[in-house]
């Protein structure tokens, strides 16, 4: 059954749902719909069901039934379905040369792994999804883990999709995207991407017509996750970048376009801290009533899985540019104030050790703190001031608490209990960074400024 909840700041869905792979649109009833894939594994990603988020104005929420099944998907294991072509390995690119050599390094072969698991019985796990409306119909466009390709009709936004048609290509992390002129184009792929124009029944197109190497991971860090937008006159292209290294972040190039040439541009957001095993990065932007967001996500649990959906304001500057944001737990709307709970699962940012994890049967806290650790939390605000700030729980330790860099007040955890009055009143916007100078199986459920 639909769930409905009250939500402003990041992550956005209750603890229970994960989903990653952001695709956000505005549909022509004026509410933002999210699709993505749905985390239920413990050690791989997504699963066989999707889930649509909704809303109409960013605080009301709504998560909706399963709206698609993997295992009802005929076609799923079928040996002759298109195949992603795979990795060169006469010509690897130079991510891959980075992963083949940190696997020599701890004695693996990468290469064997690989066919391996290319060979291996998979489950029917949904990756990531993208939707869009035309005439009244929505189609959903999704990958599977045999490397194929649907589109599946809805007369609802929000699912059940069904009538599910095959399309003539293998890969991950389709992305869809109609022009002003009514036309469709499909985009997908990993390491270089793939487009094509769609035929009028949006479920079908020419293979011949496929235009390959529109964004690569060379010219523009293109690692997947592709995303097309257009704003004015010029197409974004935003997809996982991995220009520092690791695609955690989402970045961007432009092109006057929808098939290019394109041209990097930067980067929008970057995950990196937001777990010690934060890996991957996908998402979308999206205008909603006026304002400019970035739909991306976090992992959490020490682990690259369980990600979350996270969202935040962007701007467009003049030029076309989009300066890039920082991740906060403040979200989509206004920052913390005097006497609001901040819930320790929503730091924005660790280093050491500690991640949000589950402490406890149905909650997770700020958890594995070692001593040297720090936790991030953007943004608190009050006009008339803090004086103080309040922790709660479990363990015991001593805890730095910088406002903005400076040091603000030290907390004297005991029985997960402690709090401080400020020297002197704290006005104005902060950024909050809790240094754990001591640790003793300590937890935090909870912070509160007053």
């Amino acid at each position: 059954m639909a769930e409905k909840f009250t939500s402003t700041h990041n992550p956005i869905l209750p603890l229970k749902h994960h989903v990653p792979d952001s695709e956000a649109h505005v549909m022509s009833d004026g509410k933002l719909y999210i699709y993505g894939s749905y985390d239920t594994k413990e050690d791989v990603y997504c699963s066989e069901e999707y889930h649509v988020v909704s809303t109409g104005d960013m605080k009301e929420w709504e998560i909706g039934d399963a709206s698609l099944h993997g295992e009802k998907i005929p076609w799923f294991n079928n040996p002759d379905a298109p195949k992603y072509p795979g990795i060169d390995w006469t010509h690897p690119t130079p991510f891959i040369q980075k992963m083949i050599q940190r696997d020599i390094d701890r004695g693996v072969d990468m290469k064997a792994l690989f066919e391996a698991q290319q060979n291996a019985p998979k489950p029917p796990l949904l990756f990531a999804p993208d939707c869009i409306e035309k005439d009244g119909k929505f189609y959903l466009y999704f990958c599977m883990s045999d490397d194929s390709e649907g589109v599946a009709v809805s007369d609802s936004p929000m699912g059940p999709f069904t009538d599910v048609r095959q399309l003539p290509c293998g890969g991950i992390d389709p992305a869809i995207f109609i022009d002003d002129d009514g036309q469709a184009y499909y985009y997908w792929g990993q390491l270089f991407s793939h487009g094509v124009k769609l035929n009028p029944d949006m479920m079908s197109f020419d293979p011949d017509q496929v235009v390959d190497d529109l964004v690569t991971e060379e010219k523009h860090f293109f690692h997947e996750g592709s995303s097309m937008r257009k704003i004015g006159d010029t197409y974004y292209y935003v997809y996982a970048d991995m220009e520092r290294g690791k695609p955690t972040a989402l970045g961007y190039s432009t092109g006057k376009s929808p098939m290019g040439p394109f041209t990097y541009q930067g980067i929008i957001i970057d995950n990196d801290g937001c777990d010690p095993e934060s890996w991957n990065n996908h998402g979308s932007i999206e205008c909603v009533n006026g304002q400019w967001y970035v739909f991306y996500h976090r992992c959490s649990r020490g682990q690259q899985q369980h990600r979350r959906l996270c969202i935040e304001p962007i701007t467009i500057l003049a030029d076309g540019t989009i300066p890039e944001v920082k991740m906060t737990s403040q979200g989509p709307g206004k920052p913390f104030g005097n006497g609001e709970m901040i819930m320790g699962y929503q730091a924005c940012g660790v280093t050491g050790k500690c991640y949000i994890g589950l402490d406890g049967a149905d909650s997770e806290w700020l958890t594995n703190i070692e001593e040297g650790d720090t936790a991030v939390f953007r943004y608190i605000e009050s006009a008339e001031g803090f004086t103080g700030v309040e922790l709660d729980g479990v363990g015991s330790g001593q805890v730095t608490v910088l406002l903005n860099d400076q040091p603000a007040a030290v907390l004297t955890v005991e029985d997960g209990k402690a709090k401080a009055a400020f020297a002197e009143v704290k006005k104005g916007n902060f950024e909050v960074v809790l240094k754990f100078e001591k640790a003793d199986e300590l937890s935090v459920r909870s912070l509160k400024f007053v």
